[in-house]
C-alpha cells in the first residue's frame, strides 16, 4: 500500500484550526480584508513566513559550509548591477 507525502504549503484540503489574536490584530485584518478575506490573507502570511524561515535555515546552512557573506562583496556586486561606474571596475 503505498503512502502518499504530506501536502507542502498551500496544497491540500482546506481545514479550519481556531487561532488566538489581539482585538487589534483581528480589528485591523477585517478592515483590510473584509470578513471574508481573512482566510486568504492569513494563508498567504504563514506561506510567506514558512519560506523566509527555509531561506533563513538555507542562509545558515551555506555559512556554515563556506563561511560568513563578505559584505564588501556583496556590496560591489550591487554597484555592478546597479549599474554605477565605482563599482563596474570589480568583477563579478
Amino acid at each position: 500500500m503505498a503512502t502518499t507525502p504530506d501536502p507542502a504549503p498551500g496544497e491540500g484540503p482546506v481545514r479550519p484550526v481556531s487561532v488566538s489574536l489581539h482585538e487589534g490584530t483581528i480589528a485591523a485584518l477585517k478592515a483590510r480584508t473584509g470578513k471574508r478575506g481573512m482566510s486568504a490573507y492569513v494563508e498567504a502570511l504563514i506561506q510567506r513566513q514558512l519560506e523566509r524561515d527555509r531561506l533563513r535555515e538555507l542562509i545558515e546552512a551555506a555559512e556554515a559550509e563556506h563561511g560568513a557573506v563578505d559584505q564588501a562583496a556583496v556590496e560591489a556586486k550591487r554597484a555592478i548591477l546597479r549599474g554605477d561606474a565605482a563599482g563596474s571596475t570589480d568583477a563579478a
